[in-house]
């Protein structure tokens, strides 16, 4: 059994683990930066260490402190959230050689599903249609320019080890692959090690849906259905849903299937998640897998009723699945709109002393936040300031409660993307469920106005 968990990162993500580890009776223990001396989250932990400077090399990227950490804090397992270390093969296998249970899937599996390249050859060896693309990494813009040629154009420029958006850019020619190739790789070698590139056909008019799966060490795999990231800005992720309004029950049963297969043929275990994109016709093409929980779990957890910080934690313990595909249902409608200090024009971080922080609250309502009045957003770090989800009976009762939420919310101090946010969920568009991935560049014009 595990009885202290250690969560290697900061901020909500952090807030989200405790909860469970209280409701679990687990210990927890948190680390937290120089800028994050002060924040909530680390106030919430049983214990709590500095782990080093600002900067995330010094600090949350620092493998030996945290190890060293836990340690001293004698605790049996660790979870990495999600981004910094939660994808690194090299950290879960340390871990593992330090004798503690890492949260998170196998060494080997984040591997192989962390080489984009490798997981794309996986997915069409095991039958999942996958985008046109490149079959081997790219380490020089020649080599680009061949495939751009060959698939054509407008193509995605990708880091081979990327997530997140990091290394990611759309080239619709010759010249602006060529802008971009070199900038990307070192941008991709700077964050992941590795500046090797890969490139896919850009499809247009499609859609962003991923299937979370759930996977214990006795071979049983369940999917919770699907939710759909499509509005997006600069390629990060901006408003979550879940069911997909666009998604029919054949649709989501073969996209689940598909998914469950997926995880089966690499002996995958804990949380993870699929992600796909669909197009108008609702044929799907493989995209990546995420081995970590993600940003936008929450949606799941409220149409599902399943806690999946609670099962990551209960497979790590070796325990088989507590639930089954055929117990499960959808029940209700749940969005989520990420919260940033961002100028909601000029899409610029926003970080600085938040004077006044007063969140919506409602039986409907659910704030995942680490801020209070006083706190600072700093710009060491990603500025998410709290996601915001709201649940109702259907799409558009929760889209009702989301239009309410956002006018309740009170951030002084620094500036907020609430007003593009609060134009996207008012916008004709986004009621009728036209969230394709170019929402936000179709609709620019109207929705910042």
């Amino acid at each position: 059994m595990i009885k202290k968990v250690l969560i290697a990162n900061r901020g909500e993500i952090v807030s989200r683990i405790i909860r469970t580890c209280n409701k679990l009776g687990i210990q927890s223990v948190a680390i937290y930066s120089e800028a994050d001396e002060h924040a909530p989250y680390v106030k919430m932990a049983d214990e709590r260490y500095l782990i080093g400077p600002s900067r995330v090399n010094e600090s949350y990227l620092n493998v030996n402190k945290i190890l060293s950490i836990a340690k001293k804090a004698n605790v049996d397992a660790i979870h990495p959230g999600y981004g910094f270390l939660s994808e690194s093969d090299l950290f879960a296998k340390a871990c593992e050689d330090a004798g503690f249970i890492f949260i998170g899937p196998s060494p080997s599996v984040i591997k192989q599903m962390g080489d984009k390249i490798a997981a794309r050859k996986l997915m069409r060896k095991i039958g999942v249609p996958v985008i046109p693309g490149t079959e081997e990494p790219l380490s020089n813009v020649e080599d680009a320019l061949e495939v751009a040629k060959t698939i054509g154009y407008p193509v995605m420029l990708k880091a081979a080890s990327g997530g997140g958006g990091i290394g990611l850019q759309i080239a619709n020619d010759e010249h602006e692959l060529m802008e971009a190739f070199d900038s990307n790789s070192k941008r991709a070698e700077q964050f992941f090690g590795n500046g090797s590139m890969f490139i896919e056909k850009l499809l247009q008019n499609v859609r962003h849906i991923e299937i979370q799966i759930l996977a214990d060490h006795f071979g049983n795999v369940v999917h919770l259905f699907e939710r759909e990231c499509s509005i997006q800005r600069r390629n990060q992720k901006v408003v979550e849903e879940a069911p997909s309004s666009f998604v029919f029950e054949t649709l989501r049963k073969e996209m689940g299937e598909t998914s469950v297969k997926a995880a089966k043929s690499i002996s995958y275990t804990n949380a993870g998640t699929i992600e796909y994109l669909v197009d108008e016709h609702g044929d799907f093409y493989f995209l990546e897998m995420n081995t970590r929980i993600q940003v936008e779990h929450p949606v799941t957890e409220e149409i599902t009723g399943i806690d999946i910080v609670e099962q990551q934690i209960s497979i790590a313990e070796g325990n088989e699945l507590s639930v089954e595909q055929n117990s499960l249902n959808i029940n209700g409608h749940s969005i989520e709109v990420r919260v940033y200090a961002e100028d909601p024009i000029r899409f610029l971080p926003s970080p600085g002393k938040i004077t006044n922080y007063q969140a919506p609250i409602g039986s409907s309502i659910r704030i995942e936040s680490t801020v209070v009045n006083g706190s600072v957003v700093s710009p060491f770090y990603d500025p998410m300031i709290s996601k915001l989800i709201v649940n109702g009976k259907t799409r558009e009762e929760a889209i009702t409660r989301i239009k309410e939420a956002l006018k309740e919310y009170r951030i002084e101090g620094i500036k907020t993307n609430i007003p593009l946010l609060q134009k996207v969920v008012k916008h004709e568009e986004f009621k009728t469920g036209n969230t394709t991935t170019d929402f936000i560049n179709r609709n620019l014009t109207t929705v910042i106005k």
